[in-house]
């Protein structure tokens, strides 16, 4: 399974980097299959140096803010007008009650059949499973002010676990539980934010990350005005290896350990 970081920026697109945007990619029966967790604002752009949108076979949606979803409206632009590409059916996109609606408004003028010739909208809820060729989804809901989502991917033998937005929850021990690798909201300062049930610290997600035995550590949603170096070390005041950084542009190979 490979994981690309398409944007990491936390709550907004940032200087060097779009907001939220994770593709995962696993190969079977010769052909790649494709899917992202979420497409937030300025992350369309930078999703183009990776692939063809048109080769996305899935959206997975975490919640709703603007900086984990809004770049759909873009890629209804891009499915509906493209001069070439044909699509000859909607793409799956499955998010929380009322992606559709959202969505909709967020285009203003949109025909009367919204963006349903180009996306085919489904609800998830706590504990749903999906699939994408050898690729195996569970979400968990988490601990957001709205309703919001953690995924557990599964392919090739090996777990990512994405926790979105969210602080501290119990769901998070499940989601984490022996992942190979924990991609971890860390928008949130220990000493500095002290509002609880909207997002992480480094600290935090390290917690989370422990109690569910993970292998390693990755943080990410961090906004352009933290230091990351700060959220790294919260995160190395509990977690006993390396805490890593999630990087734009970057691309990480995730497989069996011998």
């Amino acid at each position: 399974m490979r994981l690309t970081i398409i944007g990491c920026s936390g709550s907004f697109a940032g200087p060097e980097s779009p907001a939220s945007c994770y593709l995962i990619q696993a190969e079977s029966d010769g052909r790649t299959h494709r899917v992202l967790v979420d497409l937030g604002s300025g992350a369309l752009g930078a999703l183009q140096r990776h692939l063809d949108p048109a080769d996305i076979d899935a959206i997975l949606l975490t919640h709703l803010h603007p900086d984990h979803c809004l770049d759909l409206t873009g890629l209804y632009v891009y499915r509906k007008y493209h001069p070439t590409h044909v699509f000859d059916h909607p793409l799956p996109v499955y998010g929380p009650a009322g992606a559709r609606e959202r969505l909709h408004a967020a285009y203003e003028g949109i025909d009367a059949g919204g963006m349903d010739g180009q996306y085919r909208f489904q609800v998830i809820t706590d504990g749903d499973r999906l699939g994408f060729g050898p690729v195996r989804v569970t979400a968990r809901e988490v601990r957001h002010p709205v309703q919001a989502y953690g995924f557990r991917v599964e392919a090739d033998g090996v777990v990512l676990a994405l926790t979105g937005d969210t602080d501290s929850c119990p769901a998070l021990t499940d989601l984490c539980r022996d992942a190979d690798l924990v991609l971890a909201d860390s928008a949130f300062v220990e000493g500095r934010d002290a509002e609880r049930g909207i997002h992480l610290t480094g600290r935090r997600a390290a917690e989370a990350g422990l109690a569910g035995g993970a292998r390693r550590l990755m943080l990410t949603h961090i906004p352009s005005w933290n230091d990351p170096q700060v959220c790294r070390a919260q995160a190395g005041e509990v977690w006993p290896g390396e805490v890593e950084l999630a990087e734009p542009g970057a691309s990480y190979e995730l497989r069996i350990r011998d």
